[in-house]
């Protein structure tokens, strides 16, 4: 099930200030952040590693480009792949959930994930059009999915886009201002 996002974009913030506001936050909550990326490409990441005091909070994340790392690292699921193709809100999800559980180590649990997938362009993928994206974020109980969002420009303006918005809707959720009606659904047992 797709789940859209019930405000506009965050187009008022900069990724710098969304990132610098999300580092802060997380520091303030001692809590942590692992990321699975595929159209942003390390774009997301680089964002995060750009503000000063990163290291304390990001733990670190995957660029996972081709199909079966999405399945063999992330855990994305063969045969939701194989139906939805990977430009799905629940590949986002499920992207998001393997970020946390590949950045976690020993007992330092990845407070939250996030994933990004989507088609950069400009050619079209899995009969979506270039621009299409979906981002998920998950926690140690909840995953969130948002799309399909239907970035505008080059690929390099979707990409960037993308991370912009993956950014802003962390913000939202780890500030807590995503309401319950917006979970996607409840993650079985923990982590």
């Amino acid at each position: 099930m797709d789940i859209f996002t019930p405000h506009p974009p965050h187009r008022t913030f900069t990724i710098e200030e969304t990132a610098t506001t999300i580092i802060q936050t997380l520091k303030q909550a001692n809590q942590t952040l692992g990321v699975a990326e595929s159209l942003t490409g390390g774009g997301l990441m680089a964002a995060i590693t750009s503000i000063s005091g990163s290291s304390a909070v990001f733990h670190g994340g995957v660029v996972s480009y081709a199909t079966p790392l999405k399945q063999e690292i992330l855990g994305v699921d063969e045969q939701l792949i194989a139906k939805e193709g990977v430009i799905h809100a629940e590949v986002a999800r499920q992207m998001a959930k393997g970020a946390r559980r590949i950045t976690s180590h020993g007992d330092n649990k990845t407070t939250w994930g996030v994933g990004t997938t989507g088609v950069a362009g400009p050619t079209p993928q899995d009969d979506k059009p270039a621009g299409t994206v979906y981002i998920g974020v998950a926690s140690e109980r909840r995953v969130w999915a948002w799309g399909p969002f239907n970035f505008s420009g080059g690929r390099e303006e979707v990409r960037r886009a993308t991370v912009r918005e993956a950014l802003c809707l962390l913000k939202d959720v780890v500030e807590g201002r995503v309401s319950e009606d917006m979970i996607v659904s409840e993650v079985e047992g923990r982590g």
